[in-house]
């Protein structure tokens, strides 16, 4: 196998970001007529989804002002509680839109009081039916199991629910997206980094993920990605919770890869967690963080020349590349990981 539709896929994203951007850009009002009377932002997800709404936590509490969290779905499928939700505004992300337990959820939270918003790639889906604005998103059909261009996409989804919810961002930030993408993707395939790294994790049980802030779940995502892929052991931490001591792992067989935004304020700590990897005698893996990261790392690829609040939506993409090329060299099909279906349902 040389190639996968994970790589296709990957590298469609370029252009579903600009579809993407170009379809939502005009609900910004929307979105802010919606939000007008609510105060703080519940994310209802699950898988690749939950982790964008982890960059969705970020973004609205560090650029709009408003406190947002993760919802627990359980309370509302299983506990089967009721909580008042006024003044809420409660956004649900799935890629299908099929998703039982998350149409459920965001059911109860209007229910409760909430104000509701879908963002999905299943248009017509009963996500999209459900919700008082529905963000479609435009990844096209995506049919490798691992999640990329609808991941991606999502993450647009929320930078424009963001500017719709006032943050204190420029757009003209989030419309070189799609272009930084299509170079950071010619970039990384031509790193000499790549493949090394890829042939250090080849021989290793597990690895650490690690970012930060607006990075922190593009940490989380690139370990599911790893895990789901390539059947590695792999942990996605905050920085500062693997500082509390899972770090006690990291070793000359747990080597520690490294997230960051080019600036921003996690970028000196991250940074300064790779040195300490090195210092210990283990791996760090940087991608992103500038010059900076890549010169504390043993080896690192590049991420993209973006500011913090949208770097997400690029600073996965390298790892993509990496998990794609990693599942290949341990003679495994990245498109159909086992025990994986492309619409997960949950109770």
């Amino acid at each position: 196998m040389t190639t996968s539709r994970m790589r296709a896929e990957i590298g469609e994203q370029p252009e579903a970001l600009r579809r993407t951007l170009q379809a939502l850009l005009p609900r910004t009002a929307d979105i802010a007529r919606l939000a007008r009377e609510t105060r703080q932002v519940l994310f209802i997800a699950r898988g690749s989804s939950d982790n964008a709404a982890v960059y969705g936590r970020y973004l609205v509490e560090a650029h709009t002002g408003r406190l947002a969290t993760l919802a627990a779905p359980s309370i509302a499928t299983t506990y089967r509680r009721q909580v008042d939700l006024s003044g809420v505004l409660a956004v649900a992300i799935s890629q299908s839109g099929k998703t039982e337990e998350i149409v459920e959820t965001l059911d109860w939270a209007a229910g409760n009081g909430a104000r509701t918003v879908a963002i999905t790639n299943g248009a017509g889906s009963p996500l999209a039916e459900a919700a008082e604005v529905a963000l479609l998103t435009e990844a096209g059909d995506e049919l490798a199991v691992p999640a990329t261009k609808t991941y991606t996409t999502q993450l647009a989804a929320l930078s424009v629910l963001g500017l719709g919810l006032g943050a204190d961002t420029e757009v003209d930030d989030l419309r070189r997206v799609p272009d930084e993408v299509r170079r950071l993707i010619a970039i990384t395939e031509s790193s000499p980094a790549l493949p090394e790294i890829v042939e250090e994790l080849a021989q290793v049980p597990g690895a650490v993920v690690s970012g930060r802030g607006i990075a922190f779940g593009t940490a989380l995502e690139l370990a599911l990605k790893i895990k789901e892929a390539c059947y590695l052991h792999a942990m996605g931490l905050s920085y500062a919770d693997l500082l509390h001591g899972p770090i006690a792992v990291v070793d000359a067989q747990t080597p520690a890869l490294l997230v960051a935004a080019e600036e921003g304020p996690t970028l000196s700590g991250t940074i300064a967690l790779a040195r300490r990897v090195t210092t210990a005698g283990a791996r760090a893996y940087g991608i992103g963080g500038g010059t900076g990261l890549a010169e504390a790392s043993s080896l690192a690829l590049p991420g993209p020349a973006l500011p913090e609040w949208v770097a997400p939506l690029g600073l996965i993409v390298p790892g993509q590349i990496l998990v794609e090329n990693l599942a290949r060299r341990l003679g495994l099909d990245p498109d159909v990981p086992r025990g994986l279906n492309k619409v997960t349902q949950t109770d």
